[in-house]
């Protein structure tokens, strides 16, 4: 049996419940299970598409690099993308993410 981080659910599900006024505290907390759920899956889909692609370097989202002080270089094109599960939202719907390397990054100015 596959053991979660509970503080780190339950914690997610207070974060998405004082952000999202329209929701209930189970619904939030049905939000979280989901996204945790979802990590397994979306780590393994995104490995895959990486060693498919080829690609040895690091890499994130445009928004991961953003996140990590980073900015995308104007104009690179992504590696690989992959479709994703976006649990937060509560419905297990897909999302096209796609990733761009560390060769095409800069450091925030």
């Amino acid at each position: 049996m596959k053991k979660y981080n509970l503080r780190r659910i339950m914690l997610k599900a207070w974060q998405n419940y004082r952000k999202n006024e329209g929701l209930t505290f189970g619904e939030c907390l049905h939000r979280a299970w989901l996204s945790a759920k979802a990590e397994e899956v979306n780590a393994k889909r995104i490995a895959d598409a990486k060693a498919a692609a080829g690609i040895t370097e690091e890499t994130n989202t445009w928004s991961g690099w953003k996140k990590l002080g980073y900015e995308v270089i104007h104009g690179s094109k992504a590696l690989f993308g992959t479709d994703l599960i976006w649990g937060s939202r509560g419905d297990d719907k897909t999302y096209k993410a796609r990733f761009f390397g560390r060769s095409q990054v800069q450091m925030m100015a």
